[in-house]
């Protein structure tokens, strides 16, 4: 990885002085508290993975904190928020990139319905909620949540998690119009299939991973953490002052697709004459 200094970066401390709640410990979620920190910013991580804490904090130094915790509490969700008042001052930023992926289709009950709802639509909503006093005494901010092409297009084998995933996107539409007149952005991006420890399990090798995403997303492979964490400080910073209640496809061209157009169809099938 190249470091360019402040004379050659455009985006070298443009998050100086700022502060983020960032909740989950996903490998997108590690690269924008490391991006963000790079860039200048202080971070406060939630998360219920005690044992990945260490490896998302490790390369952060005195600029993060991490919270043991869970969007389903309140209390959690004091506790994060207080931490980055206590610790670095306030609340700028809240970068939503936790998720449930709870979905047992048709057999899923009505009890782990209510969990993944609780943690990916409510739990969001939530933490927002009580990061807007704190971000208005500032002056502002911005909120990202992360979504997934799941919560716009149907796909084999799920139910559950597209169905959170699309209340998300309603979200972000509408906490921009009630919020705009408190100076504070709500934005999402809707990553397609991107590298992690979830894809790592099911496929086990990179290489065999991006075969499989080959099939559905146009640029022929997987995306990186890094590239949707760009994604997501991007709606973060003041370079996307004048965006609100979008969403920010990081899809590598999957939703931007119809079913025939990476040629399945053709090669079953091939045309005559």
């Amino acid at each position: 990885m190249v470091t360019l200094d402040s004379a050659t970066d455009p985006v070298a401390g443009e998050f100086d002085g700022r502060v983020a709640v960032i909740t989950g410990t996903s490998w997108i979620a590690a690269e924008v508290a490391r991006l963000m920190v790079e860039r200048g910013g202080s971070v406060v991580i939630v998360g219920p993975d005690t044992d990945v804490a260490d490896e998302v904090l490790s390369p952060l130094g005195d600029a993060a904190r991490f919270v043991v915790g869970s969007t389903r509490r309140d209390e959690d969700l004091e506790a994060v928020l207080d931490t980055a008042v206590e610790c670095f001052g306030g609340v700028d930023i809240v970068v939503a990139a936790h998720a449930s992926f709870v979905d047992d289709r048709l057999e899923t009950d009505r009890s782990r319905w209510l969990e993944a709802l609780d943690v990916n639509v409510a739990g969001t909503s939530l933490l927002v909620q009580r990061a807007v006093p704190l971000m208005e005494q500032r002056g502002g901010g911005s909120v990202v949540i992360v979504t997934s092409i799941s919560g716009k297009a149907s796909q084999p084998d799920r139910l559950v998690y597209p169905v959170t995933k699309a209340a998300l996107l309603g979200m972000v539409r509408n906490l921009a119009q009630v919020l705009a007149p408190k100076r504070i952005r709500v934005n999402s991006v809707s990553p397609g299939w991107t590298w992690s420890r979830n894809i790592e399990r099911r496929y086990g090798t990179r290489e065999r991973a991006d075969r499989y995403a080959a099939q559905f997303q146009l640029l022929g492979r997987l995306g990186d953490p890094a590239e949707v964490a760009e994604a997501v400080l991007f709606l973060c910073s003041d370079r996307s002052s004048f965006t609100t209640g979008a969403d920010l496809a990081v899809d590598g061209g999957y939703s931007s697709t119809s079913p025939e157009a990476l040629g399945h169809a053709q090669i079953a099938v091939p045309e005559i004459g």
